[in-house]
């Protein structure tokens, strides 16, 4: 017996380091044992996290320095085509919406946004600009006089100054189609029923007014006290022409039809004074080249002809849906002039 308890003490004394070991450390030392394992643990699982994440960045190097390097120039490239739209000043959308490339008969790039070259065309220039429908009935002499009674004020204010007038004109002449065409618009979703093609028909005439328009002020800058009263014109017309539309369509196309052919006569007096000296015949704008597919070498008095040429068309293409409406019929019985400048 004090053989085995002797060897003990040695071999305690010998793990001890030659120490005396109590009987709370030898309690103890489970516990400290249990730390020692969970410390060995952890230093396990953080050895194998990193040896997994070197291996990834070692993979990741090898994609970049092989497979990856179509996917980087494909960044690139989208970084490089961003940067040359944003030059070009078109907007990077996440919708995936822009325009196509498009190009000029010539191989340059199409410069309009506000129309396509599907929408240019060469103009009627054989229409008969001498056609005048006669007043007969009372609401044919009420819009006859209404109208000559609006251009007296414009006589005073503009005198010979035909691009100033022509400017003012235009912003004028662009309202009627606009305001008949939403009013069929609103008709045909109410009832239910086509409108034989009108809709388009007076929205392209809408369109091709503005697009004089937009000529026109390229030609002429307005001064200020003139987008004023463009301003006050057009909140006067629009408003005013509504309500005649809301009340009497045939009188209100009939009143187009006159201010078309005072539009008409307003035109040849300008290229009278082109013709005179009095108005210089300066280069036509390069949107009107395009719009009206005019040659290069166009001048404003090619500009005036073609634009005079709409307004005959303007004209016949009111006077006629007046016409239908005075027989007692609906504008969608008769099939609308589409295409008809």
């Amino acid at each position: 017996m004090k053989r085995f308890v002797s060897g003990s003490l040695a071999r305690g004394l010998i793990s001890r380091g030659g120490g005396y070991m109590s009987t709370a450390e030898m309690m103890a030392r489970p516990a400290r044992m249990q730390g020692v394992m969970m410390n060995k643990q952890q230093s396990q699982r953080y050895y194998y996290w990193s040896r997994m994440m070197s291996s990834v960045a070692e993979k990741s190097k090898e994609v970049g320095n092989g497979g990856g390097v179509e996917a980087i120039k494909e960044e690139e490239k989208q970084k490089i085509e961003k940067n040359g739209d944003e030059e070009k000043g078109m907007v990077n959308s996440y919708w995936g919406l822009s325009r196509p490339s498009i190009k000029r008969p010539d191989g340059t790039d199409w410069p309009w946004n506000c129309f396509m070259p599907w929408d240019s065309y060469e103009a009627d220039l054989s229409i008969d600009l001498t056609k005048h429908h006669v007043p007969k009935k009372f609401l044919d002499k009420f819009a006859y006089r209404t109208v000559k009674l609006l251009r007296i004020p414009t006589d005073l204010f503009f005198k010979r100054r035909y691009g100033c007038r022509a400017m003012m004109l235009e912003t004028v002449a662009a309202v009627p189609g606009m305001v008949g065409g939403m009013l069929l618009h609103l008709r045909s979703l109410r009832k239910f029923q086509q409108s034989g093609g009108w809709i388009k028909a007076l929205l392209e005439e809408a369109e091709n007014e503005r697009m004089h328009l937009m000529t026109m002020v390229e030609l002429v800058q307005p001064k200020w006290y003139e987008r004023l009263l463009v301003l006050t014109v057009q909140g006067v017309f629009f408003n005013g022409f509504f309500a005649v539309y809301l009340l009497s369509p045939k009188l209100a196309h009939r009143i187009v039809g006159y201010l078309e052919e005072e539009a008409i006569h307003s035109y040849t007096e300008y290229l009278k004074d082109i013709d005179s000296g009095a108005i210089e015949n300066v280069p036509a704008p390069a949107i009107a080249i395009d719009y009206w597919k005019l040659p290069k070498d166009a001048t404003l008095k090619d500009v005036i002809i073609v634009i005079r040429a709409d307004e005959a068309h303007h004209r016949d293409v009111n006077h006629f849906a007046a016409d239908i409406q005075f027989q007692g019929k609906e504008l969608r019985e008769a099939p609308a002039p589409l295409g008809y400048h």
